[in-house]
């Protein structure tokens, strides 16, 4: 068990991190080619309906799938699966048709929306972005179920291969399609745009083809499955969809989770600063908070991503066996890795965030102050993922709907007076406290319903902390004197801040986890030999 989540999370790990990698470093390119956090606000008008869309469309489909999937395949009905996916191609296609025809023909009132009141494009400039990206909806579903097949199966190599070819293909369209747009033939931003929210229609056929590759050097394994098949269990096709939409929904929710607080953002962030007289830096810090910061507070919560897609099959097949014991040792061991990795890389962002910003964007002053207030959110961000994931797993993802409601409800009570207050680091302060309400309430469930005991995880957490505690400090420091010595406006300089204050940090870290046994006890006893070569056991 423990070594087939080990080696299911790390290739997913590793093709969603290098995904969300290639995803935060094309800003770079992106950001100097168009010029400005303003235009990057208008991207994100045309991005975050299109998350939406793509989150009701697909959000629940993996996890729902191969929860499906893994449940029957478990009881040793393999037919019932391959029935879901021949059925569910064609379910697919007709959810993307319809969902692009959705948002293709409410783009208008989206960019209505959107612009609140702010006069720098017009309704009609930002529904061209918008329209652009909704072709993506049409490939996106069908590819999502697929790879649900694939992670059911437990085979996550499909998905996170097709992952990164997908962000690698919309990143060339994107960066190549905006200098043409823009430096050859001398078009407007708003076709700049266009272009580059299209290239995620071009990332989802890459993607597809991919993975119809894996389907058909896999199928001859998976036709051997069905060989083996009790076929005791005739589970007819609108029961089917029901247990799939009963799994799904709250996932698709879930999915739609972080858009959501965007366009929260999106939707009175400019108003509230129209409010307290800044409405002329609005659009400005919208650009930094929606995207520029974002993008940099998400990579961390990239292993949640990757834990909440493997744990779901493997928890649900603990779960119907019966096996107590072993779906403990499996949560065990994924909060305390979440939280072994995600909370330095957090801590570490909002410690070197304006080194950070410079060099990925350049250097400004607000940015770096809304990063390191953004920067623990990470957190959150990940526990959220990963809580919601296994209460799916518990099969208690009702409760995923109440939480996330609770979290939503409590950003748009808050976001507004806490802008006014604090300025765009209000925003912040209300999206943490919805997901924090949010993660409380799904961890009493887990505690209610799983019986799970939280004593070990809280031990080891509480040892995590202390051990980025003692490595934190230092590293603070010593970023204070090469700060006081080194230009924070070169973005040479800025990375090698950051190379030098990353590698002390590492090294404090990891002697405190091998000296600890902590690193052991989460990794395995496969670190043993490292810890003899560095004589530290």
């Amino acid at each position: 068990m423990s070594s087939k989540l080990i080696r299911g999370t790390f290739i997913l790990t590793l093709g969603t991190i290098l995904s969300k990698v290639l995803g935060l470093f094309y800003v770079i390119p992106f950001y100097a080619i168009i010029g400005g956090s303003s235009h990057m606000a208008l991207y994100n008008f045309g991005y975050v309906p299109y998350t939406i869309f793509i989150s009701i469309a697909t959000a629940g489909v993996p996890l729902a799938v191969s929860k499906y999937i893994a449940k029957y395949n478990a009881l040793g009905e393999y037919a019932v699966g391959r029935k879901l996916f021949k059925s569910g191609m064609v379910v697919m296609f007709a959810t993307g048709i319809l969902s692009f025809a959705l948002m293709y023909g409410l783009a208008p009132l989206f960019a209505k929306i959107s612009l609140n009141g702010v006069d720098d494009y017009s309704i009609d400039e930002v529904a061209t972005v918008i329209r652009a990206v909704s072709f993506a909806l049409i490939i996106i579903p069908i590819m999502s179920l697929i790879r649900g097949f694939f992670q059911g199966h437990q085979s996550m190599g499909p998905s996170a291969v097709s992952t990164v070819v997908e962000q690698i293909a919309r990143i060339v369209f994107l960066l190549a399609g905006a200098f043409i747009v823009l430096y050859v033939l001398n078009g407007t931003i708003v076709t700049a745009m266009s272009v580059a929210t299209f290239a995620a229609f071009i990332g989802g056929i890459a993607s597809l083809i991919v993975l119809l590759w894996y389907w058909k050097k896999r199928k001859p394994g998976l036709d051997e499955l069905l060989q083996h098949n009790k076929g005791t269990l005739d589970v007819s096709l609108p029961s089917m969809y029901k247990e799939i939409i009963m799994y799904a929904f709250p996932f698709i929710l879930v999915g739609i989770a972080n858009p959501l607080y965007q366009f929260i953002d999106q939707t009175t962030f400019t108003k509230a600063m129209a409010l307290v007289g800044n409405s002329a830096r609005a659009l400005d810090e919208l650009g930094i908070l929606n995207v520029t910061t974002h993008k940099l507070v998400i990579i961390p919560v990239s292993l949640a991503t990757a834990f909440a897609l493997t744990i779901v099959p493997l928890v649900t097949e603990s779960f119907v066996n019966g096996e107590r014991r072993v779906m403990f040792r499996q949560l065990d061991q994924t909060l305390q890795i979440l939280l072994f990795i995600t909370l330095p890389a957090a801590l570490g962002l909002a410690i070197l965030a304006d080194p950070f910003y410079t060099v990925f964007y350049e250097h400004d002053i607000r940015g770096a102050e809304i990063l390191k207030t953004y920067a623990p959110v990470a957190i959150l961000f990940a526990l959220f993922s990963v809580t919601a994931a296994i209460l799916q797993g518990i099969n208690e993802q009702r409760y995923t709907i109440l939480s996330l409601l609770c979290g939503i409800l409590t950003k748009l009570a808050l976001n507004i007076p806490f802008i006014k207050a604090f300025g765009t680091e209000g925003a912040v302060y209300a999206t943490a406290l919805g997901y924090g309400i949010s993660i409380v309430i799904n961890l009493f469930v887990i505690k209610m319903f799983a019986q799970y005991p939280f004593k070990i995880v809280f031990r080891r957490s509480l040892l995590i902390v202390i051990f980025n505690l003692m490595m934190i400090i230092p590293v603070y420091f010593v970023y204070k004197g090469l700060d006081s010595v080194m230009n924070i406006e070169s973005k040479f300089q800025s990375l090698l801040i950051i190379a030098i204050c990353a590698a002390i940090g590492g090294l404090i870290y990891g002697y405190l986890s091998l000296k600890s046994g902590l690193a052991d006890r989460l990794f395995g006893e496969r670190l043993g030999k490292l810890k003899r070569k560095l004589r530290l056991g």
